[in-house]
């Protein structure tokens, strides 16, 4: 039984279920090994209702990221089957998404100022290859928890930035004139100086405010409503009745008819330097909303998806639109909801959107012919309004100031910057946030509480009572080089402020993780001054690992034996014995 449950009450991973080449082909093993006849409908359904999704975003997110619309269906139908075959998430859908888009386009400008399309499509497919093959690299060495060194905070700030960049691009299309500038102020101010010499299109922003009201609209109320179809195929329909091509409404004219062969791109060599910083960066964000993806969609369905085999399919999608003339692609959550919603069950939803995506390329292109563009642009902007959590921001400003900060510096980094620059400031902002915590953590002094077990923080309980010659010290983070000599100060600072005279000082150890040689030469300088003062250190609750270092940097030796005690009630029962304190209620 295909879907049966397991022992413990879960649905069996696929893993579990199958082996050898079926364990590769991942969610395909379903449809070759025991395809129900019931999921058939729901997968034939999800997949039209996906299809009515995949066509526009494929086209404006190809816009966006500066290549012709076409490319967008080129890099859906080869992303979406190659996933479709290797992926290991029955409902995940990749294909052309918004947080990539503008760094496509980036890179793009980057490195093709001639302006050529042709030069455009090659960039872009040479990124997809090596954005792929980072991805294929990055799975294969096991590095799928990479994405997680970016912070949730310098994300959010990061993905704020791209909305912005994303909204003001798109301003001067939905409002029927172009602009020149490439950095969003440059843009920005291009728009209002166009607004304010008249050059808006009255017929232009009224066809592409009611295709942006349709499509928010419709996903505020259900998922299930295909706004951004309806806008489209109201569009469509407005444009042709009403003759608006003669009244200059542009549209994205006649698509190519057919399905491009495989090929390598052929770029200039000068810029694959470029096109591989570009490609970190692209790997980055999709290995970071894929993951985060994938993980969100198991727990719902139950399942359980190796993040690293995610990547490797992920990656093995991006080298295939790279094929076939395409560009980046990550994982959707719009087109993953949509398949959730519309009763999806397998990757033949996938199979059968990129076949419809295919059917149109190949006998239905003129039926997009008079796709205005100023509705892609609205399709663009309601991704952009999507994109951008303000719930998140204002929760963040409440929540933690510190972090806030981070999130609107990497927001302004992006914007002002560029999408590339703010990516990598974005990156160093999340590393230095981690620094900062390890390099001055918290640190507390400890007693004893009455009618309270345990020993808790002076600070926040004043009653507590200290043990008579012993000081309890919490140092709430893994010793290492940045904050060793810190570590060091506090204490000398903590047995300067004693009101009475220390004999011990007993270092709570359980959130010390590790110990590096830098912080190895500190404990053994504290040591000889702790010695000088009369004062012993014990660590107290520490791991064993740890514990293993110190044997290897020869601490452990000197700490001696009884230099470890298990508990920090037991250390203050040593304590107590060996200077026979008056202290009563010392057991933990």
């Amino acid at each position: 039984m295909l879907w049966r449950r397991a022992e413990l009450g879960r649905p069996l991973s696929y893993d579990e279920r199958h082996g050898g080449v079926e364990r590769v082909l991942g969610a395909a093993a379903m449809l070759i090994n025991g395809y129900r006849r019931e999921y058939l409908r729901g997968d034939l359904v999800a997949g039209l209702a996906v299809t009515a999704l995949m066509v526009p975003h494929g086209m404006a997110y190809a816009e966006l990221a500066g290549v012709p619309a076409v490319t967008g269906l080129y890099t859906t139908v080869a992303a979406v089957l190659a996933y479709a075959i290797l992926g290991p998430s029955r409902l995940l859908l990749v294909g052309p998404d918004s947080s990539l888009a503008p760094l496509i386009a980036a890179a793009i400008a980057l490195t093709a100022s001639d302006g050529d399309p042709a030069t455009a499509i090659a960039i872009a497919a040479m990124l997809a290859l090596m954005t792929g093959a980072v991805c294929v690299a990055a799975g294969l060495a096991r590095l799928g928890s990479i994405a997680e060194l970016l912070s949730r905070p310098v994300q959010l700030g990061y993905l704020n930035g791209l909305a912005i960049v994303m909204l003001v691009s798109q301003l001067s299309k939905l409002a029927g004139f172009s602009v020149d500038g490439d950095m969003p102020i440059e843009q920005g101010a291009e728009f209002v100086s166009g607004v304010a010499d008249g050059r808006v299109d009255a017929t232009v922003v009224v066809l592409g405010l009611v295709a942006l009201a349709t499509i928010v609209t419709a996903a505020r109320v259900s998922p299930k409503i295909p706004g951004v179809l309806i806008a489209v195929v109201a569009s469509i329909v407005a444009v042709r009745t009403l003759g608006l091509v003669d009244d200059g409404v542009d549209v994205i004219g006649a698509l190519p008819s057919g399905f491009p062969t495989p090929s390598w791109p052929r770029i200039e060599l000068s810029t694959v330097p470029s096109l591989a910083v570009a490609s970190l960066g692209l790997a980055w964000v999709t290995l970071t909303d894929t993951t985060a993806l994938s993980r969100g969609f198991a727990a719902r369905t139950g399942e359980r998806v190796d993040p690293n085999r995610e990547i490797v399919a992920l990656g093995a999608s991006n080298v295939a639109a790279g094929l076939f003339g395409g560009f980046p692609v990550s994982a959707s959550t719009t087109r993953t909801t949509t398949n959730m919603a519309s009763g999806g069950h397998t990757q033949l939803v996938g199979v059968v959107s990129a076949t419809l995506v295919l059917a149109l390329l190949v006998g239905g292109s003129g039926l997009v012919e008079q796709l205005p563009s100023t509705t892609l642009a609205a399709i663009i902007i309601a991704a952009a309004i999507h994109l951008f959590d303000l719930r998140q921001l204002r929760w963040l400003f409440v929540a933690r100031r510190s972090e806030f900060a981070l999130c609107v510096v990497a927001t302004g980094a992006v914007v002002l910057l560029g999408v590339l620059t703010g990516l990598a400031v974005a990156v160093v902002l999340s590393l230095a946030n981690f620094v900062r915590q390890l390099w001055r953590p918290y640190d507390a002094v400890l007693g004893r509480v009455d009618g309270r077990k345990g020993y808790h923080d002076l600070t926040r309980h004043p009653d507590a009572r200290r043990v008579p010659g012993l000081v309890l010290f919490r140092f709430d983070a893994p010793l290492f080089f940045a904050n060793a000599d810190h570590f060091a100060r506090r204490v000398h600072e903590i047995l300067d402020e004693a009101d009475d005279p220390i004999d011990r000082i007993v270092v709570a150890a359980e959130p010390i993780t590790d110990i590096d040689t830098s912080a190895a030469a500190m404990l053994e300088s504290l040591l000889d001054d702790l010695e000088q003062r009369g004062v012993q250190l014990v660590f107290a609750e520490i791991k064993g690992p740890v514990k293993d270092r110190l044997r290897q940097y020869g601490l452990y030796d000197r700490l001696g034996e009884h230099g470890f005690p298990s508990t920090i009630g037991r250390a203050v029962k040593a304590h107590v014995n060996d200077h026979d304190v008056d202290w009563t209620n010392w057991d933990d």
